[in-house]
């Protein structure tokens, strides 16, 4: 079995040697082998597994979320059926927040139209629009309504 550094396997996997790291305090990487000198000795799979977070962080996936799909990965009970559960789970709260998003940007859009750019801070409009209640409710119930 070939061994890696945590140095190498942070290299090769594309992240931080403190992100190998905290990976293993999380418990998404078991704890390696230790060379005779204390240094950590890395598998191949330590990699794969890196690679993989990476992936499911990119989808939206916490990291908690994350140890549930590896764990769901080893378990022999698990159908495919399951796993593809959770990614339609993500996907729900992707499209909402892709919705909440919309929201605040047309609250921003509307927010940064009302300053000219000009004048000193203390009398910009759009800080004074964010300092009234009833501007911003207006605005919250406008988006609501869309």
């Amino acid at each position: 079995m070939e061994g890696f550094s945590i140095g190498q396997v942070a290299r090769r996997a594309g992240v931080g040697v403190e992100t190998v790291r905290f990976y293993e305090r999380e418990g998404l990487l078991s704890e390696p082998t230790r060379r005779a000198s204390g240094y950590r000795q890395y598998s191949l799979e330590a990699i794969k597994r890196i690679r993989f977070i990476k992936r499911a962080k990119l989808l939206g996936f916490s990291l908690k979320e994350i140890l549930e799909l590896l764990t769901l990965r080893v378990d022999a009970q698990t159908t495919c059926s399951q796993v593809k559960e959770r990614a339609e789970t993500k996907l729900v709260e992707v499209e909402q927040k892709i919705v909440e998003l919309q929201h605040m940007r047309q609250a921003l859009l509307q927010v940064a139209s009302l300053c000219t750019g000009e004048g000193p801070a203390s009398a910009c409009p759009m800080l004074d629009a964010l300092d009234q209640q009833e501007w911003f409710e207006r605005i919250i119930h406008q988006k609501e309504g869309m």
